[in-house]
């Protein structure tokens, strides 16, 4: 909604008598900054000039009249031309006779309208609040949902009558916590134009936050500049990308908000700030690199698939000792492959110790980055991320002295514990009390709280940061907890302990181990495990006593619908 309200000028008082008139200040007399876009509006606006007809300028006797907004810039001809038709004001009081007090009129600029400051910023209308009603999945009790509860964030209309906003608004988490939605009802769209995107802004380059944080239910803009551009960590997407860092607030509600330029071009998506004691508004954005790749993916896969990755933890060359050590001329940088993932593409092709010189082209420097603009530079793995899952990328590596090159065809990250879990109700299975559960880090945000990552137990928390799974179908499974039941005495206090084994056979995913449960006709079930444990359980009496236990706790089935199929 565009309210048409004229802009005030809160200087613009009687001056008294004899006083000379001030010079015009620097900044805008609203108190805006200069590089703000209502700054900008109120300095140079492109609309027409008003009717001199319809507002005369006022002539007193013989003082000029204060504009209503300070000029920035020397007068135009126009108004030169009208000061030179004026006739002479009476001589003052106590003035020299013979010489004529002249004062020139200061033509008066009439006030702005909201319509013409939001030309900056073209399509305020385009920016939406959205409701969410969310029910999350119960790790706790994965056979039902958690209470439901409602939410607002911020949004913004883009082509081809579709929504941006973050992901973890809406639902549960992705990968560069994006979301798109649409709207069905034709009345949504009309009258409203769709945001364009701009270019990567640059370091000190003003931006303009836009959405419904919470303070209040208008629309709120707040104003910075971008002070970095780097490869960020995104909390709710659990990877690494692009992303712009911004000394603008970003409260809670501004989450999926547009970030203008001072041409009003959106540069990208408000999603998540830095809370600390020693630091004050730290925001970051998800910049139009990144928000482009999302849509471009959809656009051709139908789907998101994702960004890819390369399946390698490396480690800088720097020193130049190692250098020598592994056979690099003086003239050679890049860095080193600790380990891969086995199962990543990459691992038919690379191997533990070679060291990556370029990737598609480009050099990489010993200490991992690459060439980003003029006098930037950035991690490599920014090079990896402009790809799409199932391109190929052309990697030159270094190996005992001699170099080779590959076309190594890139995926998608699949980790042990993956990072999010698409939506989908949690997998579970359950037998004489125990819950078995794959892990996840909603799963271990669930169990542990937001920092999960510092009070997750140790072993779990190394498998996360650490472990690779050996084969793409491969999960943790652990007992999330045991329902107390006269068959599992003694056994109450398993809380989130890996499952080793069944029976001596190596638990592969939630789904074998109850594949492997079901079908088992020996006399005992024998659980294996971490930290040394072993449950055993009677197979007939554990079997019988499950389903008083479903009946216990009102749990509809032993086994998740997953896993039945």
């Amino acid at each position: 909604m565009v309210w048409r309200t004229p802009i005030r000028d809160p200087t613009g008082q009687k001056r008294k008598r004899g006083r000379k008139p001030k010079s015009p200040a620097a900044s805008s007399s609203d108190g805006h900054h200069p590089s703000s876009p209502l700054a900008s509006a109120a300095v140079a606006s492109d609309s027409p000039d008003p009717d001199p007809a319809s507002s005369p300028a006022p002539r007193g006797r013989g003082r000029g009249r204060k504009s209503r907004r300070g000029r920035h810039g020397p007068p135009s001809d126009a108004d030169a031309d009208a000061a030179s038709r004026l006739p002479p004001s009476p001589p003052s009081r106590g003035a020299p006779k013979g010489v004529a007090n002249i004062k020139a009129e200061v033509p008066v600029v009439e006030p702005l309208w909201w319509e013409q400051v939001a030309k900056v910023i073209p399509s305020m209308d385009a920016v939406v609040k959205v409701f969410c009603v969310h029910t999350e999945p119960n790790f706790s009790l994965p056979w039902q949902r958690k209470r439901q509860y409602s939410s607002s964030s911020s949004g913004f209309i883009i082509g081809g009558r579709r929504v941006l906003t973050n992901a973890h608004s809406v639902e549960h988490y992705t990968q560069c916590d994006i979301a798109m939605l649409t709207v069905e009802d034709d009345e949504f769209w009309k009258g409203v134009s769709p945001l364009e995107f701009g270019s990567l802004p640059a370091l000190q380059d003003a931006v303009t936050v836009v959405g419904y944080p919470i303070g209040g239910d208008t629309i709120s803009v707040t104003s910075g500049v971008v002070s970095r551009i780097e490869i960020l960590s995104y909390v709710h997407g659990s990877t690494e990308l692009l992303g712009l860092q911004i000394d603008a607030a970003i409260n809670s509600g501004n989450s999926g908000g547009p970030a203008f330029n001072d041409k009003g071009k959106c540069v990208g998506i408000a999603f998540q700030s830095l809370k600390h004691e020693d630091v004050e508004n730290i925001g970051y954005v998800i910049p139009t690199p990144v928000i482009n790749h999302f849509i471009q993916d959809y656009e051709t896969s139908g789907e998101y698939t994702g960004f890819p990755i390369l399946g390698i933890e490396w480690q800088k060359m720097e020193n130049p000792d190692l250098r020598k050590a592994m056979g690099m001329k003086p003239d050679q940088k890049g860095v080193r492959i600790r380990r891969l993932e086995p199962t990543a593409p990459e691992s038919g092709f690379l191997q533990p110790s070679d060291i990556i010189l370029s990737f598609d082209g480009i050099d990489i420097a010993n200490d991992g980055t690459v060439p980003f603009r003029h006098g930037e530079r950035i991690g490599f793995s920014y090079l990896v991320s402009q790809k799409y899952t199932g391109e190929k990328a052309h990697v030159k590596i270094l190996r005992n002295s001699e170099v080779h090159e590959f076309n190594i065809k890139l995926a998608t990250h699949k980790r042990l514990i993956p990072a999010h879990i698409k939506g989908r109700p949690p997998s579970y299975y359950i037998v004489a009390g125990f819950v078995f559960m794959a892990v996840s880090v909603p799963y271990l945000r669930s169990e542990y709280g937001k920092d999960y990552d510092y009070d997750t137990p140790v072993k779990l928390l190394d498998k996360h940061l650490h472990a690779m799974a050996q084969s793409p179908d491969e999960q943790l499974v652990v007992v999330s907890q045991v329902l107390v039941a006269d068959i599992n005495i003694g056994y109450e206090e398993i809380v989130n302990i890996q499952v080793l084994a069944f029976n001596g056979k190596p638990v592969k995913n939630l789904k074998h181990l109850a594949t492997m449960v079901e079908d088992c006709d020996e006399e005992f079930l024998k659980f294996d495990m971490d930290h040394y444990q072993v449950v055993v359980l009677a197979t007939k009496t554990a079997k019988a006593a499950t389903q008083d236990i479903l009946a216990t706790h009102c749990i509809p089935s032993a086994i998740s619908e997953d896993l039945k199929t």
